[in-house]
């Protein structure tokens, strides 16, 4: 579980030693893809959480890199606002993208919430869930004061993932691996194993007996989630543990 919610860099990452040590509200300070994705769509905010990491989904709010106010954003998980939030609560539900004006329709918001909103000018709310399967594990938002076209969504929409993953990217290639406990035995497996290599060439590669590069294996798919050797080099190619 990550640490209080005490502000920092998101690319500052060097003093951290584990991923519990990281604050899990970390502002994101002209980040070149983010920057790049304004040029397209104008937008004042955004936010990237969760981590496709066990004990980091969505729902805990527990990893989130944005350019929000860090005063809202204090103030917004200090008051519990993630627990009670309707746009936040439809997002949990939601396959698609979840519009702030849609949500809020005959909905009375609690009167602080409207206030910090308010006050910090955040206005227009989209939200995309990010998923693995049938699981939402984080979310891309946007804000802005003038409401998005629908073109501007649509063109969000598809670039939502490829947000999520380069702003977690730095995050998920130093720490990932540790806190999903693979070992180096068992990630230098899955690394030779995405090469093409079988279990014997792998042996010869690394130094390691046939039956230890089967156990690395094995132990390595049951670790990210997968059924079998080619599900476990998918996964960790698509958390970004290996290249």
């Amino acid at each position: 579980m990550v640490s209080s919610p005490i502000f920092s860099r998101a690319d500052d990452l060097d003093k951290y030693v584990d991923l519990a040590s990281v604050p899990r509200h970390r502002f994101i300070h002209n980040h070149p893809f983010t920057m790049r994705l304004r040029k397209a769509v104008a937008f004042d905010y955004v936010m990237v959480s969760g981590l496709d990491i066990d004990n980091f989904r969505f729902g805990t709010g527990q990893s989130i890199d944005t350019d929000f106010p860090p005063a809202f954003i204090e103030s917004y998980y200090d008051e519990k606002f993630h627990l009670s939030d309707p746009f936040i609560e439809r997002a949990k539900l939601s396959e698609g993208v979840v519009i702030e004006s849609d949500v809020l329709k005959g909905v009375e918001l609690n009167s602080r919430l409207a206030y910090l909103l308010d006050a910090f000018n955040i206005k227009n709310r989209l939200l995309f869930p990010i998923r693995r399967g049938n699981e939402m594990y984080g979310c891309v938002g946007f804000s802005r004061t003038v409401p998005f076209e629908a073109d501007e969504i649509d063109f969000l929409g598809a670039i939502a993932q490829s947000t999520h993953t380069a702003v977690t990217r730095p995050l998920m290639e130093r720490f990932a691996a540790s806190a999903l406990r693979l070992s180096s035995g068992e990630m230098i497996c899955l690394k030779l194993a995405s090469m093409g290599l079988t279990s014997e060439q792998i042996a010869q590669e690394s130094g390691y007996q046939v039956d230890t590069v089967n156990t690395y294996i094995k132990n390595a798919t049951r670790k990210v989630g997968a059924t079998n050797r080619t599900q476990a080099i998918a996964e960790a190619i698509r958390r970004h543990l290996i290249d």
